[in-house]
Protein backbone atom coordinates (compact mmCIF):
# COMPACT_ATOMS: atom_id res chain seq x y z
CA UNK A 1 0.00 0.00 0.00
CA UNK A 2 1.47 3.64 -0.75
CA UNK A 3 1.80 5.82 1.95
CA UNK A 4 -0.57 8.30 0.68
CA UNK A 5 -3.61 7.81 -1.86
CA UNK A 6 -2.99 8.59 -5.70
CA UNK A 7 -4.50 12.38 -5.41
CA UNK A 8 -3.86 12.96 -9.11
CA UNK A 9 -5.59 9.78 -10.00
CA UNK A 10 -8.80 10.67 -7.70
CA UNK A 11 -8.86 13.82 -9.05
CA UNK A 12 -9.05 11.85 -12.68
CA UNK A 13 -11.29 9.43 -11.82
CA UNK A 14 -13.62 12.07 -10.33
CA UNK A 15 -13.71 14.19 -13.55
CA UNK A 16 -14.29 10.95 -15.39
CA UNK A 17 -17.24 9.92 -13.35
CA UNK A 18 -18.84 13.30 -13.45
CA UNK A 19 -18.31 13.34 -16.93
CA UNK A 20 -20.07 10.26 -17.31
CA UNK A 21 -23.03 11.22 -15.00
CA UNK A 22 -23.47 14.38 -16.64
CA UNK A 23 -23.70 12.65 -20.09
CA UNK A 24 -26.81 11.22 -18.30
CA UNK A 25 -24.79 7.64 -17.54
CA UNK A 26 -25.78 6.00 -13.82
CA UNK A 27 -26.19 2.33 -12.73
CA UNK A 28 -24.06 -0.14 -12.28
CA UNK A 29 -21.67 0.99 -14.62
CA UNK A 30 -20.62 3.76 -13.03
CA UNK A 31 -21.19 2.37 -9.53
CA UNK A 32 -18.55 -0.06 -10.99
CA UNK A 33 -16.29 2.34 -11.70
CA UNK A 34 -16.32 3.84 -8.53
CA UNK A 35 -15.49 0.68 -7.22
CA UNK A 36 -12.03 0.21 -9.69
CA UNK A 37 -11.44 4.08 -8.63
CA UNK A 38 -11.09 3.06 -4.72
CA UNK A 39 -8.89 0.10 -5.50
CA UNK A 40 -6.59 2.18 -7.71
CA UNK A 41 -6.17 5.06 -5.56
CA UNK A 42 -5.74 3.41 -2.46
CA UNK A 43 -3.33 0.90 -3.89
CA UNK A 44 -5.33 -2.02 -2.72
CA UNK A 45 -5.61 -5.70 -4.10
CA UNK A 46 -9.06 -5.57 -4.98
CA UNK A 47 -12.80 -3.30 -3.60
CA UNK A 48 -16.21 -4.20 -3.74
CA UNK A 49 -19.61 -2.65 -3.26
CA UNK A 50 -22.44 -4.13 -0.98
CA UNK A 51 -26.04 -2.95 -1.41
CA UNK A 52 -28.57 -2.98 1.42
CA UNK A 53 -32.30 -3.90 0.34
CA UNK A 54 -34.91 -5.95 0.81
CA UNK A 55 -33.83 -7.18 4.35
CA UNK A 56 -30.72 -8.21 3.31
CA UNK A 57 -26.79 -6.87 1.25
CA UNK A 58 -26.15 -8.09 -1.78
CA UNK A 59 -22.33 -7.51 -3.15
CA UNK A 60 -23.26 -6.21 -6.88
CA UNK A 61 -19.80 -4.63 -7.65
CA UNK A 62 -16.50 -6.19 -7.25
CA UNK A 63 -12.95 -5.51 -8.55
CA UNK A 64 -9.67 -7.24 -8.62
CA UNK A 65 -9.14 -10.59 -5.73
CA UNK A 66 -12.81 -9.75 -4.95
CA UNK A 67 -14.46 -10.37 -7.67
CA UNK A 68 -14.97 -13.89 -7.00
CA UNK A 69 -17.27 -12.28 -3.94
CA UNK A 70 -20.38 -10.86 -6.69
CA UNK A 71 -23.06 -12.18 -6.31
CA UNK A 72 -23.01 -13.49 -2.75
CA UNK A 73 -25.57 -12.41 -0.46
CA UNK A 74 -24.72 -10.90 3.03
CA UNK A 75 -27.47 -11.19 6.12
CA UNK A 76 -27.85 -7.96 8.14
CA UNK A 77 -28.99 -7.33 11.63
CA UNK A 78 -30.89 -4.50 13.90
CA UNK A 79 -27.98 -2.53 15.84
CA UNK A 80 -28.95 -1.65 19.48
CA UNK A 81 -31.09 2.24 18.87
CA UNK A 82 -30.73 2.36 14.89
CA UNK A 83 -33.76 3.28 13.23
CA UNK A 84 -32.73 1.24 10.10
CA UNK A 85 -31.41 -1.88 9.51
CA UNK A 86 -27.57 -1.68 8.66
CA UNK A 87 -25.09 -4.84 7.75
CA UNK A 88 -22.25 -4.37 10.22
CA UNK A 89 -19.33 -3.33 7.96
CA UNK A 90 -17.17 -6.32 9.89
CA UNK A 91 -19.44 -8.73 8.64
CA UNK A 92 -19.06 -7.88 4.65
CA UNK A 93 -15.54 -7.45 5.11
CA UNK A 94 -15.71 -10.94 6.13
CA UNK A 95 -17.85 -11.97 3.35
CA UNK A 96 -15.19 -10.44 0.61
CA UNK A 97 -12.01 -11.93 2.47
CA UNK A 98 -13.59 -15.41 2.22
CA UNK A 99 -13.23 -15.09 -1.51
CA UNK A 100 -9.80 -13.50 -1.33
CA UNK A 101 -7.53 -16.33 -3.23
CA UNK A 102 -3.65 -16.10 -3.22
CA UNK A 103 -2.00 -13.80 0.08
CA UNK A 104 -3.09 -13.68 3.65
CA UNK A 105 -5.40 -11.10 4.90
CA UNK A 106 -3.50 -7.65 6.62
CA UNK A 107 -6.39 -4.85 6.11
CA UNK A 108 -10.10 -4.17 4.81
CA UNK A 109 -11.84 -0.44 4.90
CA UNK A 110 -15.39 0.22 4.56
CA UNK A 111 -17.42 3.01 4.80
CA UNK A 112 -21.32 3.36 4.42
CA UNK A 113 -22.36 4.76 1.39
CA UNK A 114 -25.91 7.18 2.23
CA UNK A 115 -28.46 9.05 0.41
CA UNK A 116 -30.34 11.06 1.93
CA UNK A 117 -31.59 9.26 5.23
CA UNK A 118 -31.14 5.96 3.50
CA UNK A 119 -28.03 3.77 3.97
CA UNK A 120 -27.34 2.27 0.04
CA UNK A 121 -24.63 0.07 0.90
CA UNK A 122 -21.41 -0.07 1.78
CA UNK A 123 -17.83 0.07 -0.22
CA UNK A 124 -14.56 -1.91 0.57
CA UNK A 125 -10.99 -2.17 -0.04
CA UNK A 126 -8.70 -4.97 0.52
CA UNK A 127 -4.99 -5.28 1.34
CA UNK A 128 -2.58 -7.93 1.16
CA UNK A 129 0.34 -8.92 3.81
CA UNK A 130 2.56 -6.83 1.93
CA UNK A 131 0.41 -3.32 2.86
CA UNK A 132 1.25 -0.93 5.70
CA UNK A 133 -1.26 0.42 8.40
CA UNK A 134 -3.81 2.50 6.61
CA UNK A 135 -3.85 6.24 7.81
CA UNK A 136 -6.75 9.14 7.91
CA UNK A 137 -5.81 9.66 4.62
CA UNK A 138 -7.05 6.43 3.05
CA UNK A 139 -9.70 6.14 5.56
CA UNK A 140 -10.98 10.19 4.05
CA UNK A 141 -10.54 9.07 0.49
CA UNK A 142 -12.68 5.72 0.77
CA UNK A 143 -15.21 8.09 2.74
CA UNK A 144 -14.92 10.59 0.00
CA UNK A 145 -15.96 7.82 -2.82
CA UNK A 146 -18.76 6.53 -0.75
CA UNK A 147 -20.24 9.79 -0.62
CA UNK A 148 -19.99 9.85 -4.73
CA UNK A 149 -21.85 6.71 -4.42
CA UNK A 150 -24.35 7.65 -1.77
CA UNK A 151 -24.75 10.50 -4.77
CA UNK A 152 -25.65 8.40 -7.28
CA UNK A 153 -27.98 6.80 -5.35
CA UNK A 154 -29.66 9.27 -4.39
CA UNK A 155 -30.17 9.90 -8.20
CA UNK A 156 -32.34 7.42 -8.41
CA UNK A 157 -31.46 6.41 -12.05
CA UNK A 158 -30.54 2.74 -12.33
CA UNK A 159 -30.68 2.20 -8.89
CA UNK A 160 -30.95 0.81 -6.21
CA UNK A 161 -29.90 -2.67 -8.16
CA UNK A 162 -32.49 -4.74 -6.17
CA UNK A 163 -35.68 -2.44 -5.31
CA UNK A 164 -37.38 -3.34 -1.80
CA UNK A 165 -40.51 -5.63 -2.56
CA UNK A 166 -43.44 -5.61 -0.39
CA UNK A 167 -42.51 -9.11 1.64
CA UNK A 168 -46.10 -10.54 0.95
CA UNK A 169 -45.93 -9.47 -3.11
CA UNK A 170 -42.76 -11.49 -2.83
CA UNK A 171 -43.89 -14.47 -1.32
CA UNK A 172 -46.69 -14.41 -3.86
CA UNK A 173 -44.12 -14.13 -6.71
CA UNK A 174 -41.86 -17.05 -5.27
CA UNK A 175 -44.85 -19.04 -5.67
CA UNK A 176 -45.60 -18.53 -8.93
CA UNK A 177 -41.77 -19.30 -9.82
CA UNK A 178 -41.29 -22.75 -7.96
CA UNK A 179 -44.32 -23.78 -9.19
CA UNK A 180 -44.05 -22.44 -13.08
CA UNK A 181 -39.78 -23.28 -13.44
CA UNK A 182 -39.73 -26.55 -10.82
CA UNK A 183 -42.68 -27.92 -12.64
CA UNK A 184 -41.77 -26.99 -16.27
CA UNK A 185 -38.32 -28.39 -16.17
CA UNK A 186 -39.26 -32.26 -16.05
CA UNK A 187 -42.36 -31.49 -17.99
CA UNK A 188 -39.87 -30.27 -20.98
CA UNK A 189 -37.88 -33.00 -20.28
CA UNK A 190 -40.46 -35.75 -20.66
CA UNK A 191 -42.32 -34.17 -23.63
CA UNK A 192 -38.76 -33.71 -25.34
CA UNK A 193 -38.08 -37.59 -25.07
CA UNK A 194 -41.51 -38.28 -25.85
CA UNK A 195 -41.34 -36.45 -29.04
CA UNK A 196 -38.34 -38.00 -29.72
CA UNK A 197 -39.66 -41.41 -29.39
CA UNK A 198 -42.71 -40.99 -31.38
CA UNK A 199 -40.65 -39.25 -34.34
CA UNK A 200 -37.66 -41.55 -34.72
CA UNK A 201 -38.92 -44.87 -33.37
CA UNK A 202 -37.44 -46.85 -36.06
CA UNK A 203 -34.28 -44.81 -36.14
CA UNK A 204 -33.74 -44.60 -32.53
CA UNK A 205 -32.73 -48.60 -32.68
CA UNK A 206 -33.77 -50.63 -29.19
CA UNK A 207 -30.71 -49.19 -26.78
CA UNK A 208 -31.95 -45.92 -27.86
CA UNK A 209 -35.58 -46.32 -27.20
CA UNK A 210 -34.51 -47.88 -23.67
CA UNK A 211 -32.29 -45.26 -22.47
CA UNK A 212 -35.73 -42.42 -23.66
CA UNK A 213 -37.89 -44.62 -21.12
CA UNK A 214 -35.19 -44.39 -18.71
CA UNK A 215 -35.05 -40.78 -18.56
CA UNK A 216 -39.12 -39.99 -19.21
CA UNK A 217 -39.33 -42.46 -15.85
CA UNK A 218 -36.84 -40.56 -13.98
CA UNK A 219 -37.98 -37.54 -14.78
CA UNK A 220 -41.27 -38.62 -13.98
CA UNK A 221 -40.33 -39.49 -10.55
CA UNK A 222 -38.80 -36.09 -10.08
CA UNK A 223 -42.03 -34.34 -10.84
CA UNK A 224 -43.89 -36.32 -8.53
CA UNK A 225 -41.35 -35.29 -5.54
CA UNK A 226 -41.89 -31.69 -6.79
CA UNK A 227 -45.46 -32.20 -6.73
CA UNK A 228 -44.94 -33.63 -3.09
CA UNK A 229 -42.83 -30.10 -2.42
CA UNK A 230 -45.22 -27.70 -3.91
CA UNK A 231 -48.31 -29.13 -2.09
CA UNK A 232 -46.22 -28.89 1.65
CA UNK A 233 -45.05 -25.65 1.03
CA UNK A 234 -48.59 -24.41 0.12
CA UNK A 235 -49.56 -25.88 3.62
CA UNK A 236 -46.99 -24.53 5.48
CA UNK A 237 -45.44 -21.68 3.70
CA UNK A 238 -41.99 -23.43 3.57
CA UNK A 239 -40.23 -24.74 0.40
CA UNK A 240 -39.56 -28.15 0.72
CA UNK A 241 -36.61 -30.29 -0.10
CA UNK A 242 -34.28 -33.30 0.45
CA UNK A 243 -31.91 -33.28 3.29
CA UNK A 244 -28.94 -30.60 2.44
CA UNK A 245 -25.82 -33.82 2.49
CA UNK A 246 -22.66 -34.24 1.03
CA UNK A 247 -22.59 -34.56 -2.69
CA UNK A 248 -19.94 -34.85 -5.53
CA UNK A 249 -21.10 -31.77 -7.61
CA UNK A 250 -19.08 -33.59 -11.03
CA UNK A 251 -21.78 -36.74 -10.86
CA UNK A 252 -24.55 -34.83 -10.71
CA UNK A 253 -23.76 -32.36 -13.04
CA UNK A 254 -22.86 -35.30 -15.70
CA UNK A 255 -25.98 -36.86 -14.62
CA UNK A 256 -28.04 -33.77 -15.08
CA UNK A 257 -26.13 -33.14 -18.76
CA UNK A 258 -27.17 -36.74 -19.82
CA UNK A 259 -30.55 -35.85 -19.14
CA UNK A 260 -31.14 -32.62 -20.99
CA UNK A 261 -33.30 -32.16 -24.19
CA UNK A 262 -31.60 -34.00 -27.03
CA UNK A 263 -31.13 -30.74 -29.30
CA UNK A 264 -29.62 -28.82 -26.24
CA UNK A 265 -27.50 -31.83 -25.23
CA UNK A 266 -25.91 -32.19 -28.63
CA UNK A 267 -24.64 -28.44 -27.98
CA UNK A 268 -23.37 -28.98 -24.77
CA UNK A 269 -19.48 -29.37 -23.57
CA UNK A 270 -18.56 -30.69 -20.76
CA UNK A 271 -14.94 -28.69 -20.36
CA UNK A 272 -12.44 -29.01 -17.47
CA UNK A 273 -14.49 -31.53 -14.73
CA UNK A 274 -12.12 -32.49 -12.51
CA UNK A 275 -12.72 -35.90 -11.23
CA UNK A 276 -10.81 -35.83 -7.25
CA UNK A 277 -12.97 -32.57 -6.39
CA UNK A 278 -13.87 -32.38 -2.72
CA UNK A 279 -17.93 -32.99 -2.03
CA UNK A 280 -20.21 -30.04 -2.10
CA UNK A 281 -22.61 -29.86 0.35
CA UNK A 282 -26.25 -28.74 -0.41
CA UNK A 283 -29.24 -30.56 -2.26
CA UNK A 284 -28.13 -32.54 -5.23
CA UNK A 285 -31.66 -32.76 -6.57
CA UNK A 286 -31.47 -29.39 -7.11
CA UNK A 287 -28.43 -29.23 -10.11
CA UNK A 288 -30.88 -30.20 -12.99
CA UNK A 289 -33.06 -27.50 -12.80
CA UNK A 290 -30.06 -25.29 -12.00
CA UNK A 291 -28.63 -26.81 -14.74
CA UNK A 292 -31.14 -27.39 -17.16
CA UNK A 293 -32.12 -23.51 -16.28
CA UNK A 294 -28.71 -21.94 -17.03
CA UNK A 295 -27.74 -23.80 -20.49
CA UNK A 296 -31.57 -23.18 -21.54
CA UNK A 297 -30.97 -19.37 -20.85
CA UNK A 298 -27.16 -19.88 -22.60
CA UNK A 299 -28.84 -21.59 -25.54
CA UNK A 300 -31.65 -18.60 -25.84
CA UNK A 301 -29.16 -16.17 -26.40
CA UNK A 302 -26.58 -17.95 -28.33
CA UNK A 303 -26.04 -18.63 -32.06
CA UNK A 304 -28.06 -22.24 -33.36
CA UNK A 305 -24.16 -23.38 -33.79
CA UNK A 306 -22.49 -22.07 -31.01
CA UNK A 307 -21.18 -24.27 -28.23
CA UNK A 308 -22.38 -23.79 -24.60
CA UNK A 309 -19.42 -24.87 -22.14
CA UNK A 310 -19.98 -25.90 -18.81
CA UNK A 311 -16.68 -26.63 -16.60
CA UNK A 312 -16.06 -26.92 -12.29
CA UNK A 313 -13.64 -26.11 -9.98
CA UNK A 314 -12.90 -25.37 -6.35
CA UNK A 315 -10.87 -22.85 -4.50
CA UNK A 316 -9.84 -22.85 -0.60
CA UNK A 317 -13.45 -22.48 0.45
CA UNK A 318 -16.27 -23.11 -1.94
CA UNK A 319 -17.18 -25.79 -5.03
CA UNK A 320 -18.33 -23.98 -8.22
CA UNK A 321 -19.56 -24.44 -11.47
CA UNK A 322 -19.87 -22.24 -14.82
CA UNK A 323 -21.88 -22.31 -17.82
CA UNK A 324 -20.84 -20.86 -20.88
CA UNK A 325 -21.56 -19.21 -23.99
CA UNK A 326 -20.60 -17.22 -27.22
CA UNK A 327 -23.55 -15.08 -27.81
CA UNK A 328 -24.75 -11.83 -27.79
CA UNK A 329 -23.57 -11.12 -23.62
CA UNK A 330 -24.77 -9.31 -21.28
CA UNK A 331 -24.29 -5.63 -20.71
CA UNK A 332 -23.21 -4.93 -17.40
CA UNK A 333 -26.00 -3.15 -15.73
CA UNK A 334 -27.71 -6.04 -16.85
CA UNK A 335 -26.00 -8.45 -15.24
CA UNK A 336 -27.86 -7.59 -11.74
CA UNK A 337 -31.49 -7.02 -13.36
CA UNK A 338 -31.26 -10.77 -15.27
CA UNK A 339 -31.96 -12.18 -11.68
CA UNK A 340 -35.14 -10.46 -10.84
CA UNK A 341 -38.96 -11.49 -11.41
CA UNK A 342 -40.24 -11.15 -14.71
CA UNK A 343 -37.50 -9.73 -16.03
CA UNK A 344 -36.23 -10.55 -19.37
CA UNK A 345 -33.31 -9.17 -22.03
CA UNK A 346 -34.03 -8.20 -25.09
CA UNK A 347 -33.21 -11.10 -28.54
CA UNK A 348 -33.44 -14.54 -27.62
CA UNK A 349 -34.91 -17.26 -29.46
CA UNK A 350 -38.43 -16.58 -27.13
CA UNK A 351 -40.03 -19.15 -30.04
CA UNK A 352 -38.41 -22.31 -29.25
CA UNK A 353 -38.07 -21.26 -25.53
CA UNK A 354 -40.83 -19.27 -23.65
CA UNK A 355 -40.68 -18.05 -20.61
CA UNK A 356 -41.72 -15.86 -18.07
CA UNK A 357 -38.39 -14.49 -16.94
CA UNK A 358 -38.68 -16.41 -14.20
CA UNK A 359 -35.80 -18.61 -14.55
CA UNK A 360 -32.73 -16.92 -12.92
CA UNK A 361 -34.77 -15.83 -10.66
CA UNK A 362 -35.47 -19.23 -9.60
CA UNK A 363 -31.92 -20.19 -9.72
CA UNK A 364 -30.57 -17.55 -7.77
CA UNK A 365 -33.38 -19.02 -4.80
CA UNK A 366 -32.68 -22.48 -5.23
CA UNK A 367 -28.71 -21.23 -4.78
CA UNK A 368 -28.72 -19.29 -1.86
CA UNK A 369 -31.07 -22.17 0.21
CA UNK A 370 -27.63 -23.84 0.30
CA UNK A 371 -26.22 -20.88 1.27
CA UNK A 372 -24.15 -20.61 -1.61
CA UNK A 373 -24.54 -17.70 -4.68
CA UNK A 374 -24.73 -17.26 -8.51
CA UNK A 375 -23.95 -14.32 -10.58
CA UNK A 376 -23.32 -13.30 -14.26
CA UNK A 377 -20.75 -11.57 -16.34
CA UNK A 378 -19.88 -11.16 -19.46
CA UNK A 379 -17.25 -13.12 -21.16
CA UNK A 380 -14.15 -12.34 -22.78
CA UNK A 381 -14.32 -12.27 -26.42
CA UNK A 382 -18.35 -12.17 -26.33
CA UNK A 383 -20.99 -14.08 -24.49
CA UNK A 384 -21.83 -14.55 -20.92
CA UNK A 385 -20.67 -16.62 -18.14
CA UNK A 386 -23.12 -18.08 -15.26
CA UNK A 387 -21.22 -19.28 -11.85
CA UNK A 388 -22.52 -20.92 -9.42
CA UNK A 389 -20.69 -21.53 -6.08
CA UNK A 390 -21.75 -23.48 -3.61
CA UNK A 391 -20.63 -24.64 0.43
CA UNK A 392 -17.55 -27.30 0.66
CA UNK A 393 -18.57 -30.21 3.03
Amino acid sequence: MPDRPDYPALTRGQIAVLDRVNAGESGLPVLQQLVQLAQDVLGARGAGFAEYSGGHGRIIAATGVCEAAVGRRVERRLESGARTLLVPLDSVNDEFARQIEGGELRHMLGARCEAGDTFAGSVHVYFGADAGEPGPEHHAVLELLAGLVGRLYGRGAGLPVHPVTAPAQADRDLWVAVTSHELRTPVTVIKGYADTLTNHWETLGEPGRREAVRVIGNRAGELARLVDRLLSAASDGVLGSAPAGPFDLVEALREAAGELPADLRRRLKLGDMPENLPKAYGHRDTIATILTELSTNAEKYSPPDSTVEVCSGTDDDTLLFRVSDRGAGIAPEHVEHAFERYWQAEGGDRHHHPGAGLGLYLVRQMVERQHGWVSLRPREGGGTVAEVRLRRA
